[in-house]
């Protein structure tokens, strides 16, 4: 990057802060922002400001991004809460998600001829995550039953770290000419099983150590946060370091450590979700910038029918299928269903799998994921805050429904409603 780009990015979040309440009020995310301005200041539209990215610039951006993203998502779940109640998100995540990657695949195979079977099933499973920042005006609209909001934060806070052992398990069938079955044994050992047993006890002696500190009053609350984060790194760098996956490792040690370290920290909500907000928006400036002109020129007709598919049929058909029996009413179902944003980790899976493997058509690939990924942002963007107010509208003639009944609130979400 030039200092002239580094300048000008600093600007952009410069004005964006001071501007950054008022612009909750309105149909303009962040990603949207951010996204239409990189699109703005690429070499290949205005050229206003020449922003040269190298791309391995990008690609340790995505990693720093998706490691934190993992944690910090995976440790604001509490596993007991959600298993004790009859879950709307386990409805979805265990059945719902599955059958969003089978549609998926199935509509991508015959919708493009020269694509195999297992890049299809990638293509999918890339599109399978959702991203709530993409509809944040829903999941903070306090007139949307809690259920329906809490239903949506977990979601879209599980789905990513489900899906990647699928994602890397995809990506290694689709990259295969002619492996043994020796490959297959030292793929699923060294990815699928180090990953986790690593990254699950990085994150469990983390949460004890730091219990045991936070006992004897040794740590302060800043400390409190610097550490948790220092575990997530730690945890993908561990299991790295013996030949695990680091990001299934990352999702994992934040799963543990958060069910196993019970003092909420000030410092380590509002730093970790400020430190998440600067990356996530930086990427999506990226996005628009470097990776979204790329795919402009040679986007054709099955790429948009594709996507348009991928957000609307792809993702309602299942959620509708998951939800069947729950009690909720059909407007729920079309609500749930919608908002399904494809974001953040669908970027992010794409430009780290893809650049490691040797996949035939990884072009058709990242045409149709960026692609989705794009008009995700502006479609969700637009529709979030208007769609939340009519839904809640609707149901807000039924006190007795299934979606007003009541649910325990996840810790994090007591303690931010606190802090408020």
């Amino acid at each position: 990057m030039t200092l002239i780009s580094i300048f000008t990015i600093a600007v952009i979040y410069f004005l964006y802060s001071t501007q950054s309440q008022r612009f909750e009020n309105t149909v303009f995310t962040a990603p949207m922002l951010f996204m239409g301005i990189g699109l703005l200041l690429s070499h290949n539209f205005l050229d206003l400001i020449p922003i040269y990215t190298e791309v391995h610039v990008i690609h340790t951006i995505a990693e720093v991004t998706l490691i934190l993203v993992l944690f910090i998502d995976a440790s604001h779940i509490k596993l007991d809460i959600l298993l004790k109640q009859k879950s709307l998100p386990s409805r979805m995540l265990l059945m719902g998600l599955p059958l969003t990657v089978i549609l998926g695949a199935f509509i991508a195979y015959y919708l493009f001829p020269s694509i195999g079977i297992w890049q299809a099933a990638l293509l999918a499973a890339i599109l399978a995550p959702t991203d709530a920042a993409l509809g944040q005006s829903v999941v903070s609209n306090m007139k949307v039953p809690l259920r329906i909001r809490q239903t949506l934060n977990i979601e879209s806070g599980l789905n990513d770290g489900i899906v990647l052992p699928l994602v890397l398990l995809l990506a290694f069938l689709a990259a295969m000419s002619g492996s043994s079955e020796q490959n297959w044994i030292k793929f699923i050992s060294l990815q699928l099983i180090f990953g986790p047993l690593g990254g699950g006890a990085i994150g469990y002696a983390g949460a004890k150590l730091l219990s045991l500190a936070e006992e004897n009053k040794w740590v302060t609350e800043i400390g409190t946060g610097l550490a948790s984060l220092a575990i997530a790194i730690a945890a993908y760098t561990g299991a790295e370091s013996i030949h695990g996956n680091g990001f299934i490792a990352a999702f994992i040690a934040g799963l543990i450590f958060g069910n196993t370290f019970r003092k909420e920290s000030l410092f380590f909500y509002e730093f970790a979700e400020a430190q998440s907000h600067l990356l996530t928006t930086f990427t999506f400036l990226m996005f628009g910038a470097v990776l979204l002109p790329s795919i402009l020129p040679v986007i054709e007709w099955r790429h948009w029918i594709y996507a348009l598919l991928s957000l609307t049929l792809v993702r309602m058909l299942p959620v509708a299928i998951s939800l069947v029996g729950s009690g909720i009413k059909p407007v729920t179902f079309l609500f749930l269903g919608w908002f399904g944003p494809r974001g953040l980790a669908s970027v992010l899976f794409a430009l780290l799998i893809l650049r490691q493997s040797d996949i035939a058509n990884k072009e058709e690939i990242l045409i149709v994921t960026f692609l989705t990924v794009a008009l995700s942002v502006l479609l969700h963007g637009i529709t979030a805050a208007p769609f939340a107010i009519r839904y809640a509208e609707k149901i807000s003639v039924h006190t007795q429904c299934e979606e007003a009944s009541e649910v325990e609130h996840m810790p994090y979400e007591k303690f931010i409603r606190d802090m408020k």
